[in-house]
């Protein structure tokens, strides 16, 4: 198939950024990654909130547009607790909501700041107002972690992605399955991350939680460019097949949104945009990011145009004439293309 740069997909809302420090009412030094969902029709936002330690929490800030007018928790909704869960010494971060419609509850997958590293753990709640941690799911050093809605043959599944150290190797997103979400096995990576000059060379990681479609599993994740002179983040897009999810049927070869305004080239962490959270609305999707790490904002496009876009991206993970790497482990997979 031959390459067709379609550029970017998402339109910026023109007045971002959306979510400051300033629009909370207690003392913080950032606002940023927020999960999303919606819930008692009104999209709910898990605000990221860094404090002057540089420990985060999580703040529960609701919107009945989506857009303006948000009334966010007076205090910290969702805070770490070391004396009892010691994963969260150093605070926890970026949170992926999903609604797991069996158990009638939502489900938080969040990154907890231990002294061994950073990891996945899991809290259940039913009202954003009380929460029942389940605790660490994956051993450090890994993060962006979230889980499907549904089931697969009465197993749980979650993707998270295990750090690499060292530089030859890459940090890949994995696929893990459990039949009770505490007990977490049947690894396997799904996407690999590029080689050479790809955009997702190096690393990569989940975006928001996977998203069912007609067609498929709607993936959105982040890689991660080191150049001579700093680092970008941006998304691109994968779709999975919906009775099992370790497929990978679509993979979208450029970025969807890159960093380019202001408020996502300069912040405590320069040229990042970071969704952690989408929802869709009257057939537009929303993706709530953190810009720079500093602040929220908000971007969208049509569903439609969406899907349109990654049914025709190449079923192959990479092209085998830019990425070495498949073809040199043909043999470790039944069809290395597809993951």
């Amino acid at each position: 198939m031959t390459w067709k740069d379609r550029g970017e997909l998402f339109v910026r809302y023109n007045r971002n950024p959306i979510l400051t420090v300033d629009d909370l009412s207690y003392r913080a030094n950032s606002v940023f990654n927020p999960a999303a969902a919606i819930v008692d029709g009104k999209t709910l936002l898990l605000l990221r909130v860094e404090d002057h330690r540089g420990f985060s929490h999580f703040t529960v800030a609701r919107s009945k547009n989506g857009i303006d007018d948000w009334e966010i928790d007076g205090k910290p909704t969702f805070f770490p607790e070391p004396s009892k869960y010691p994963e969260e010494i150093y605070g926890i971060e970026d949170p992926r909501i999903t609604y797991m419609d069996e158990l009638k509850m939502w489900a938080i997958v969040y990154t907890a700041f231990s002294d061994s590293g950073p990891l996945p753990a899991l809290a259940l709640t039913e009202d954003f107002q009380t929460f029942e941690r389940i605790g660490p799911v994956a051993p450090p050093d890994n993060k962006d972690a979230a889980i499907f809605p549904v089931s697969f043959n009465g197993k749980w599944a979650m993707l998270h992605r295990p750090a690499a150290t060292g530089h030859t190797l890459k940090s890949n997103i994995w696929i893990s399955f459990s039949p009770d979400m505490k007990a977490w096995g049947w690894h396997q990576v799904l996407f690999y991350a590029r080689e050479g000059g790809w955009w997702d060379a190096y690393k990569i990681g989940l975006s928001p939680q996977p998203m069912y479609t007609p067609e498929g599993w709607l993936i959105m994740y982040h890689g991660v460019r080191q150049t001579t002179s700093k680092i970008s983040y941006r998304p691109g897009l994968a779709l999975l097949d919906l009775k099992d999810p370790r497929k990978v049927l679509r993979r979208s070869e450029g970025w969807v949104f890159g960093p380019h305004e202001w408020y996502e080239r300069s912040g405590d962490v320069n040229d990042v945009v970071f969704p952690c959270g989408w929802v869709v609305v009257d057939g537009e999707l929303r993706i709530y990011y953190g810009g720079a790490d500093t602040s929220v904002s908000l971007a969208s496009a049509k569903m439609d145009d969406i899907m349109k876009y990654i049914l025709e991206c190449p079923e192959e993970q990479c092209p085998v004439e830019h990425c070495r790497f498949f073809e040199g482990h043909r043999d470790r997979h039944s069809n290395p293309k597809k993951g």
